[in-house]
């Protein structure tokens, strides 16, 4: 099964595509954030990976049942209700401007108004969506490829998940940072996040991490073929000089965390066992020099 192998996600081949569709999605998102209750750490604003791409889950609106999934197979985005209807966006060569207005004429066709702030979030220099003309790449194999490292990704991330009793998060991609996430918690409140995220709120910030957060996931970025990547909030003290890590990862003091090239996990003899030993490294870092209650957090993971 081509699911079962992991891609080559050489960034320079595909940059172009990345950052359009990073904006896309932030659309889509930002719809789910305009329609369905906030939930703690803005847990109802994420995308999930679905068997054909990217999906909201079901929305709310008005009466109407709704869900938008990013199909990379098709390589369209589908907007349907309960109701059985279907609106189809084709995913291809055009801006994000024209992807904007397509997507929001789909959904007043359906009798969904939605009104969202039509502006990009954390990317340093951003483009209202109605006037970005700037991007407008779509390469079909380059997104298929990125959905299926996506989906391996998400496989391991959610064995990892079941490790763990305590409070934590599904598996998330969160459409500001167009990044898959999983997020474990102590239980304990956190000190105020400093925020300082471009072109986001610092108090959405503090809202995301207002609770002691170990937490991992995988990045189009921070390396050729983008990263695993794990950060503790706060960051306990030694944390960065964690040693039982596989010799593949290290700390990158600009971002704050550590990273495991996608790269090296693509080619190792076993990749599934780099990453859980990554992801479980870097969580027993944070939670035992940040005095979690492990045994009672805990259970036997479920990859051993």
């Amino acid at each position: 099964m081509a699911e079962a192998k992991w891609p080559d996600l050489t960034l320079a081949t595909w940059e172009d595509t990345r950052d359009t569709l990073h904006l896309w999605t932030q659309i889509a998102g930002k719809v789910r954030l305009a329609l369905e209750p906030m939930l703690n750490h803005w847990w109802q604003v994420p995308l999930y990976v679905s068997a054909r791409g990217l999906t909201t889950s079901l929305m709310h609106a008005n009466g109407h049942a709704l869900e938008m999934e990013f199909d990379f197979l098709d390589h369209v985005l589908v907007v349907r209700t309960s109701a059985g209807e279907v609106r189809k966006i084709a995913l291809e060569r055009r801006s994000v401007a024209d992807f904007y207005a397509a997507t929001m004429s789909a959904l007043h066709d359906l009798g969904i108004h939605v009104a969202i702030r039509p502006r990009p979030v954390e990317i340093p220099d951003v483009i209202p969506f109605p006037q970005d003309e700037a991007h407008h790449h779509y390469d079909p194999a380059a997104a298929h490829a990125f959905w299926l490292g996506l989906v391996q990704a998400h496989r391991l991330m959610s064995r990892f998940r079941a490790g763990f009793m305590g409070k934590a998060s599904p598996v998330h991609f969160f459409w500001g940072g167009f990044d898959l996430a999983v997020t474990r918690f102590s239980g304990r409140t956190a000190p105020a996040h400093p925020g300082g995220v471009p072109n986001c709120p610092d108090w959405v910030m503090r809202l995301a991490y207002s609770h002691e957060v170990s937490s991992c996931g995988f990045w189009p970025g921070g390396s050729a073929e983008g990263s695993f990547y794990a950060y503790a909030y706060p960051e306990p003290k030694g944390f960065k000089e964690c040693q039982d890590l596989p010799s593949e990862a290290f700390y990158d003091d600009a971002l704050g965390e550590f990273l495991l090239p996608y790269a090296a996990v693509r080619s190792a003899g076993d990749p599934d066992a780099l990453v859980l030993s990554f992801l479980q490294s870097t969580y027993a870092a944070a939670a035992e020099l940040g005095g979690w209650d492990r045994a009672a957090l805990e259970t036997e993971p479920a990859y051993r």
